[in-house]
């Protein structure tokens, strides 16, 4: 016997307040950022339509029920390959003036009139945890024993449906998105039901080949120079991460975010009293700026933020009861979470800096839309969850 719910008992309302103090907390941010010369144009504004667009987003999200999402979930997947395709093989320029920009070196954008620009990656991030999702769900449904070899069929399937955009996003290049892939893809393995028998191996090769290439990067790179396709100033950016003071050129953005974030020691210096001029301090720095203005006080409000998201995320995995919705959840908690550490990480030298923003703060409509689109299944699911009068948990 099913329990009546109104629609709006349906809706995720604490997600709907997280949202908004990030809402605040944005503007607030890039209200800042943009006054410094080197800027033109309202930022703040502009944030707060991709905002309203996101609400949209997410109210669109809500048309479908996450069984919905499961059979869809390929068709999306295969609509965000053909869009990293397509960057590919687009005509390519160094300006705004075709449909792909060629800028740094990388082509990630189209260039749609009317609309801006677009960064199919930060869609295909959660078209990504959909496909492996259903793969994994599907796969745990149709075995009954498992076994080693069920296990590694799995693992070859998510490395599959994982290398295609993977290679898409590396040959852009894109490294920064290829890694939170990555991180989405190693945090669906680890809940996926894989024995550690084959995951322990798996990523201690990994982190041991890992940290073997960075010794050597360190300690003995004339033989990664020797023996691979490498140059030796590639290593440059990590010894700039490693040792800033001895490379002010490539780690310039480093040295000032350290000393910004420094400067605000424990309350800050007050909204619209910073002091260290920041490239980039409303997109990838922006943290930098909340450090200067409101110190260790205001930095860690924000972080405390995020650690409150990603529990209501949690608790939304273990509330449904849905596999398929769990891998979701999971993913998306992996997505968000690699973002906040990388985007934190690289503003106080704790990770190499790398091109991803903060979450919900920094300024950029794609990776604000693509955030509001992971979360849109979030609510999704809370909006089609059934409850009933005598199930266990009441």
């Amino acid at each position: 016997m099913k329990r009546q719910q109104k629609v709006t008992d349906k809706i995720d309302w604490t997600l709907v307040l997280i949202l908004f103090l990030f809402l605040i907390i944005s503007c607030i941010s890039i209200s800042s950022a943009q006054t410094s010369a080197q800027y033109k144009g309202n930022f703040v504004l502009q944030q707060g339509i991709w905002y309203v667009i996101g609400f949209i987003i997410i109210g669109m999200a809500l048309v479908l029920d996450p069984s919905q999402y499961r059979k869809l979930s390929f068709y999306f997947y295969g609509f965000g390959v053909l869009l990293l395709a397509g960057l590919l093989v687009a005509p390519h320029c160094i300006d705004t003036g075709c449909l792909v920009p060629k800028r740094n070196g990388a082509t990630s954008w189209y260039v749609l009139p009317g609309l801006g620009q677009i960064q199919p990656s930060e869609f295909m991030k959660t078209f990504l945890i959909l496909a492996v999702s259903n793969i994994i769900a599907s796969h745990n449904e149709k075995v009954t024993v498992k076994t080693t070899k069920t296990d590694l069929i799995l693992l070859v399937k998510v490395g599959l449906i994982t290398a295609l955009p993977l290679g898409l996003i590396m040959l852009q290049p894109d490294l920064g998105t290829g890694l939170v892939f990555i991180a989405i893809v190693a945090g669906l393995v680890l809940i996926s039901g894989i024995t550690w028998k084959i995951i322990v191996p798996l990523y201690s090769s990994i982190i041991g080949i890992g940290g073997t290439i960075l010794y050597f990067v360190i300690w003995a790179p004339d033989i990664l120079v020797k023996y691979l396709p490498i140059k030796a100033y590639q290593f440059d950016r990590i010894y700039a991460w490693l040792y800033p003071e001895n490379y002010p050129e490539e780690s310039w953005h480093l040295l000032l975010s350290i000393s910004a974030i420094g400067s605000g020691e424990i309350s800050g210096k007050g909204f619209f009293n910073k002091e260290v001029y920041l490239p980039e301090r409303h997109t990838d720095f922006i943290f930098s700026v909340i450090g200067e203005e409101y110190g260790f006080i205001g930095a860690s409000i924000v972080i405390c933020l995020y650690f409150f998201l990603i529990y209501h995320l949690t608790k939304t995995a273990i509330f449904t009861k849905s596999p398929f919705n769990s891998y979701v959840c999971a993913g998306i908690i992996c997505m968000i979470t690699f973002h906040v550490f990388q985007n934190i990480g690289m503003t106080i030298q704790v990770l190499p800096i790398t091109g991803i923003p903060l979450p919900f703060i920094s300024y950029g409509g794609s990776s604000l839309m693509g955030n509001m689109l992971a979360l849109g299944l979030i609510f999704s699911i809370r909006f089609y969850h059934k409850e009933y009068m005598f199930s266990s948990e009441n």
